[in-house]
């Protein structure tokens, strides 16, 4: 195995809750909470109440940007 010099942090590879996270936080707008455990369970219930095919796009796009990563060697998607 080839030690390629990139990031370990590279934001090629960072989750990719850009398509769910907006929805989480939509359905938490405007509700106030009386505790942190109140917001946390705010919080489990938004991310347990998102459709399955929600989370089936966000990780076939994570493993896609993995997929570019590894056939580009390690430069960034970016210099592409």
């Amino acid at each position: 195995m080839e030690l390629l010099d990139h990031l370990p942090y590279s934001p090629d590879l960072s989750r990719n809750d850009s398509l769910t996270f907006p929805k989480i936080k939509n359905r938490l707008r405007g509700q106030r909470f009386q505790s942190p455990e109140e917001a946390v369970e705010a919080f489990k219930n938004a991310v347990l109440d998102l459709p399955a095919n929600e989370w089936n796009k966000c990780f076939e796009n994570w493993f896609e940007r993995m997929q570019m990563c590894i056939n580009l060697r390690g430069e960034y998607l970016e210099k592409q």
